[in-house]
């Protein structure tokens, strides 16, 4: 919850600030933040109907490590966004997408190098005994929770491949 405030208090400062592109693309992550509390409430009222209404609301408010998975999510769509408009030749829409990624990226724990990563996946092979590209999800289900919010998935997949392709 302190990364939610601290993204409002940036919102806010960009809005004075007259910083367009950052007040936009923090006004749409909080409209995300804001529709998977309203998903989580419904949710919670769903199993518990009774609950008081302040209980929920509470209860409802997203986690850091939620609110950064929301900014992972944001970023990927963004991502995909740049490869459509750099297939369809639309380049400034796409440099757009790229700095909106750059300013969401900002709120996301310090990402892991390839190296150190290359690491944590090593150890996950050894821990499975890993040995085919079959065995993937084992590595995939002890790497994506420890670097969660610091490494892409599309990268730990990479790394992942790379390191059983070198094992044969």
């Amino acid at each position: 919850m302190v990364l939610k405030q601290k993204i409002q208090n940036d919102l806010n400062e960009a809005v004075l600030g007259k910083e367009e592109l950052k007040s936009s693309v923090l006004r749409l992550l909080l409209s995300a933040i804001n529709n998977k509390e309203t998903e989580k409430r419904t949710k919670i009222w769903k199993e518990k109907p009774t609950t008081p209404v302040e209980d929920l609301e509470k209860e409802s408010q997203l986690t850091d490590d939620e609110i950064i998975n929301t900014i992972s999510s944001e970023i990927k769509k963004r991502r995909e966004s740049v490869d459509l408009f750099e297939k369809g030749g639309r380049h400034e829409a796409a440099e757009k997408e790229r700095k909106e990624s750059g300013l969401l990226g900002a709120y996301l724990p310090e990402q892991l190098s390839e190296e150190e990563l290359k690491k944590i996946v090593k150890i996950a092979i050894e821990k499975t005994g890993a040995k085919e590209m079959k065995d993937m999800g084992k590595i995939m289900g002890i790497v994506a929770p420890q670097v969660k919010g610091r490494a892409d998935g599309g990268l730990i997949s990479k790394v992942s491949k790379e390191l059983l392709m070198g094992q044969k």
